[in-house]
């Protein structure tokens, strides 16, 4: 079967007309639409919030932040720039390299990070609900492990709390 943006229907999954990665890219379509619902509910872009996320367990660089969210530096910079007026973030010197810099959460970055996570997780949880117990444990772990190999383990962005 060919990648397609049409919807799938149980009988092509049945048949196995369904690619993995056609149900992988479908679903993370689905997450950046649950993640941009919570990020506007927010007062931030998806870009903004994710930023925020990503800094929850812990201060990074900025070509960390540049590699994790898959940006040119130049729009890192500019992200950087415009939540760090909105006090969400600050820049300080970098322990390990004095010429260097992180990018930590200020109290209310965190808070509203924690908000957008939760309300991100909220959604997942209500999506996955009809999963069986069993299901959803073989998921998590499938999905753990994937995150894992590929560079990402999991954060639950509880962390740093």
């Amino acid at each position: 079967m060919s990648a397609t943006t049409e919807p799938t229907t149980t009988a092509a999954v049945r048949g196995g007309d369904l690619r993995l990665a056609d149900a992988l890219v479908q679903f993370a379509h689905l997450i950046d639409h649950l993640f941009a619902d919570a990020s506007r509910a927010n007062g931030l872009t998806p870009q903004q919030a994710q930023l925020l996320c990503e800094l929850m367990p812990r201060p990074m660089g900025m070509t960390e932040l540049t590699g994790l969210l898959n940006v040119e530096r130049s729009t890192m910079t500019g992200l950087v720039d415009r939540v760090e007026r909105r006090e969400l973030v600050k820049r300080a010197p970098d322990p390990k390299d004095r010429r260097a810099i992180q990018i930590a959460l200020t109290p209310k970055g965190r808070r509203l990070a924690m908000k957008s996570y939760g309300a991100v997780t909220t959604k997942v949880d209500a999506l996955t609900s009809g999963l069986a117990p069993s299901s959803a444990t073989r998921l998590t772990k499938i999905v753990v492990d994937l995150l894992a190999d590929n560079g990402r383990p999991l954060s639950t962005g509880e962390e740093a709390s």
